[in-house]
């Protein structure tokens, strides 16, 4: 019972409580809505009044932009308005300008025509006189023709001769005094540069016999090497293609024989026969071949001895050979290892001098008469010596400089030149070389020769061993300027077809005498 009673006096009270929470609950409710309702008018009303102000500026603010721009418009407009009243006057100039020079123009082309008209008169009036002048000039030449009884051909001819001579007298004396100038300079030159050269070779040379002399033990000796009948001097020149002299010269035998390379074969042969005591045919046949092998062999050690002294580089053993050969050949009788020589010691000389490659000049000199020991070959020692030496991988340079220093070929470095140079100068020394008298008589008599074809020339005198040539002309057809002119070309035409050892002088003498008699 009474736990019924508090129950239900819990529930009434809950019931109770819960009602006057609601009740004071909606007024409090009611009381925020209003008040939320009073704030949101608030709220409103500022927005509304925000808005009109923003509207206000913004209204103001593009009032002034547009009067901005339309300030910026009217500043254009009239920049474009000035230019525009600028670009009319330099039109109106120009319209004017144009204006003037067609009236200009008008008027040129007026004064144009009445100088047009002036001019085909001023023609037709010149016209006439030319009529005028030729018909002059017919009647003065027919009266010169009457006068001086030469047709006008024939003055024309005379004339053109005169003129001609005239250009060549003046062209003559030109050339003189250029060739005079330039000889002057290339002389210093030249002469310095061979002068040094010369002086520090200083070499002598002397032409060699064609004779060795074999010196005897006794005279017996000479009827041992002549054998029963002849037989061993038979055996003994067969063998080695050389005479073999005896006569009454006490104690000597001579050996005779253009080769010196055979020449030597048969005296270093005759001496060992000699040494041995057993002469007779077979033993000589024996002793002469195995004479010369071994001299044919000794060739090499020749050449490389040779180069070691020049301080040249390594050369193909055939080269060395050859150089070997030519201590036993001759050129003009002077020996043809020391001429080679002496060039190559020349060559290296001006190289230094020119400032050349003193290595391939030494090469050049040294070998440029190679060719000279090739025998039974027709061909010019210069080219064959230039073929070996391409044969044997020389540089082109020192190929071309062996080939061209008697002008075979054409010259390709200053090298070449300097070999030819110091091949006349080696074989012009006085002693250096020798010719038999034929060469010698056939040389001045072709030199006599040419220096006859030429007009004007009445006698020639080849002097000085044919050194110099003396070319008398005569004074009538040949002045001083021709004169001149004939001794270089004289010169030229004997370098072009003659061949000789260092230089020929050529001297034109024209001499005029005046006699007359008191009587």
């Amino acid at each position: 019972m009474d736990i019924t009673v508090i129950i239900i006096s819990s529930i009434a009270g809950f019931v109770v409580a819960y009602l006057i929470g609601n009740f004071f609950g909606a007024k409090v409710t009611k009381a925020k809505i209003a008040e939320a309702e009073s704030s949101a008018k608030n709220i409103v009303r500022d927005a509304e009044n925000e808005a009109k102000s923003i509207l206000k500026e913004k209204a103001l603010e593009a009032k002034e932009e547009w009067h901005r721009r339309k300030q910026e418009f009217e500043n254009e407009a009239q920049q474009k308005r000035l230019k525009l009243q600028e670009t009319e006057r330099a039109v109106k100039k120009r319209e004017e300008g144009i204006d003037q020079k067609l009236d200009t123009i008008l008027k040129k082309e007026k004064q144009t025509q009445a100088f047009d008209e002036e001019l085909k008169k001023r023609e037709e009036r010149i016209k006439e006189k030319f009529n005028e002048v030729d018909l002059l000039v017919e009647e003065q030449a027919k009266k010169l023709e009457q006068v001086a009884g030469l047709s006008r051909d024939e003055a024309k001819r005379q004339l053109m001769d005169s003129i001609i001579n005239d250009a060549k007298s003046q062209s003559a004396v030109q050339v003189k005094q250029i060739r005079e100038e330039t000889k002057l300079k290339a002389t210093r030159e030249s002469q310095n540069i061979i002068v040094q050269a010369i002086q520090r070779t200083a070499s002598d040379h002397s032409a060699e016999n064609t004779v060795s002399v074999v010196t005897l033990d006794s005279d017996e000796m000479k009827g041992r090497i002549i054998g029963r009948e002849g037989r061993n001097i038979r055996a003994f020149e067969a063998a080695t293609g050389i005479d073999l002299i005896i006569d009454d010269t006490p104690e000597a035998v001579v050996i005779s024989g253009f080769d010196p390379f055979r020449r030597h074969v048969a005296k270093v042969s005759l001496e060992k026969l000699m040494l041995d005591g057993r002469i007779h045919p077979t033993r000589i046949e024996e002793v002469v071949e195995k004479t010369r092998k071994e001299l044919e062999s000794e060739l090499g050690n020749i050449g490389e001895s040779t180069i070691m002294e020049l301080g040249i580089q390594t050369m193909h053993p055939e080269l060395l050979k050859l150089i070997g050969k030519m201590k036993y050949r001759t050129s003009y009788g002077q020996n043809l290892l020391n001429h080679s020589i002496e060039v190559s010691h020349l060559c290296a000389i001006m190289a230094a001098e020119l400032g050349l490659d003193v290595q391939l000049a030494k090469r050049a000199g040294l070998l440029h008469d190679m060719g000279k020991c090739i025998e039974q070959d027709p061909s010019p020692h210069a080219l064959i010596g230039f073929d070996l030496a391409k044969k044997y991988k020389e540089k082109h340079l020192v190929c071309n400089a062996i080939g061209a220093h008697h002008e075979d070929i054409e010259m390709e470095s200053p090298i070449a030149v300097l070999v030819q140079a110091a091949d006349s100068i080696s074989g012009a020394r006085p002693g250096a070389r020798r010719e038999s008298l034929e060469n010698y008589v056939k040389r001045l008599q072709k030199l006599e020769e040419i220096a006859m074809s030429f007009l004007g020339v009445s006698k020639t005198f080849a002097i000085q061993a044919g050194r110099e040539i003396r070319v008398i002309v005569e004074p009538d057809r040949v002045d001083d300027a021709l004169a001149d002119q004939t001794a270089f070309e004289i010169a030229q035409k004997i370098e072009s077809e003659m061949e000789f050892p260092g230089q020929i002088k050529v001297t034109v003498v024209r001499e005029r005498r005046s006699v007359a008699m008191a009587k």
